[in-house]
């Protein structure tokens, strides 16, 4: 792996060797409790495991999402369905993963085409980056084979986090500019073209180092979500989000409690409808204040549980967001 590949998506990667400033606005707001993050099918897609990533299909009965395995970069992507009476299907693993690094499965807004960033071989030689990948929907209602993106969209550093608009703009993150920045393009006449860096027009020409990892774009282009690590955060990776004001971006806004935590806050995915934010967080009790000295079966029942500081998915409103709006 390459120094940045190894310092993006780590589960734990240190945050000391990443040194980063950025001009952003910060809104203190107090969010209404219906708005709170909750876990998302807990016990089945959120355990005690590290789960990033989820991804719902435009009926919100599929959840495809990211399990890594402790302390390495061994990344899987699953799929769990919604049953009858409303719970979720033990997750199996998609056809396409188990074997290689594979992360962040994202839908288009139509639900027929998944894109995620892997380590796989192209054309037979090994990478030593990420790149994006993207699978199709068969008539049958399957999945194709995987599709290699390619240039302008991947390059000889590493690609994460696709996501597309509903007019098929194609956003997603990269090192080929320094640090890791967030892109888009869009495909005209069949070719893709030349990647615009987007973290660029939101720090509005400032020649600022970002650390924009996770980009997850509105499928109507409103706004974009950053799992960034800046200068105002509360210390690891955190949430924010950019508008698209008649074609500009304004500048990030770090958005706070409860989207972000001390604890590490990141993987932000819209659902196709737009109407379903899932983000992932490692906040459970290692960062929680302890009331008395704990023994050993609380300490083993702490670590064992879904809450053990761990990558878990969260679901809540979208519409949590628009308070963020500079109209508001």
């Amino acid at each position: 792996m390459t120094h940045l590949s190894i310092l993006a998506r780590g589960a734990r990667c240190s945050l000391a060797i990443v040194a980063i400033t950025a001009h952003v606005t910060t809104i203190a707001a107090q969010e209404p409790a219906s708005s709170k993050p909750r876990l998302f099918a807990e016990g089945i897609v959120s355990t005690s495991d590290d789960e990033f990533g989820g991804s719902l299909t435009p009926n919100g009965d599929t959840i495809y999402f990211s399990k890594s395995a402790p302390h390495s970069y061994r990344y899987s992507m699953l799929e769990s369905h919604k049953q009858k009476g409303g719970q979720w299907s033990t997750p199996t693993m998609l056809p396409f993963s188990g074997r290689y690094t594979d992360s962040d499965p994202t839908l288009s807004p139509d639900g027929t085409k998944m894109f995620w960033t892997s380590d796989r071989p192209v054309n037979g030689e090994v990478k030593h980056d990420y790149d994006l990948w993207m699978v199709e929907r068969t008539p049958s209602g399957s999945w194709g084979a995987p599709q290699h993106l390619p240039e302008p969209i991947n390059s000889n550093t590493s690609e994460f986090a696709a996501s597309m608009t509903r007019s098929g703009t194609l956003y997603f993150s990269s090192s080929r500019d320094g640090g890791i920045q967030a892109f888009r393009s869009h495909l005209e006449n069949g070719s893709w073209t030349k990647p615009e860096n987007v973290s660029r027009l939101i720090e509005q020409g400032e020649t600022t180092t970002v650390y924009d990892l996770d980009v997850m774009i509105d499928p109507d282009e409103r706004f974009i979500l950053l799992g960034s690590v800046r200068q105002d955060g509360f210390g690891n990776f955190d949430i924010y989000i950019a508008w698209n004001e008649n074609g500009k971006w304004t500048r990030a806004v770090h958005l706070p409690a409860p989207f972000n935590t001390r604890a590490r806050d990141y993987a932000p995915h819209l659902s196709p409808d737009g109407r379903t934010l899932l983000l992932s967080s490692e906040r459970g009790f290692a960062l929680d204040p302890v009331d008395h000295p704990l023994n050993y079966r609380e300490l083993t029942t702490l670590l064992r549980s879904t809450l053990n500081g761990s990558g878990n998915i969260y679901q809540m409103d979208a519409s949590a967001l628009e308070p963020f709006h500079p109209a508001h």
